[in-house]
């Protein structure tokens, strides 16, 4: 199993307008051969110290595949690039995180 950890930096106010779209995104995502599991995150404002305070402008999105080779096909997706170009001016940069169980 693969695990991914996105953290999406969208542009300053909209986060929601992201999430709008990420949301019709998800159904399509979860059709691919592999996907265990898709779905957007936001931080919780709490008072834990190590948090750090919740980022208003950060969509996480956790994401669990078969395998390596399932997460490479969903990247490379049709719907995959639709969405980014129509996400394109609402991202400010996205960092992805590729783990497995140690």
């Amino acid at each position: 199993m693969v695990h991914v950890i996105a953290s999406i930096h969208v542009v300053d106010g909209k986060r929601d307008d992201f999430l709008k779209e990420f949301h019709q995104l998800v159904p399509q995502v979860y059709g691919e051969n592999g996907c265990h599991e898709y779905a957007p995150y936001i931080d919780l404002d709490t008072d834990i110290e190590q948090q750090g305070g919740a980022r208003g402008n950060v969509v996480t999105v956790l994401e669990k595949w078969k395998d390596l080779d399932c997460l490479k096909t969903h990247l490379k997706a049709s719907h995959m690039e639709e969405f980014r170009e129509k996400v394109k001016d609402l991202v400010d940069k996205v960092e992805l995180q590729v783990i497995s169980q140690a």
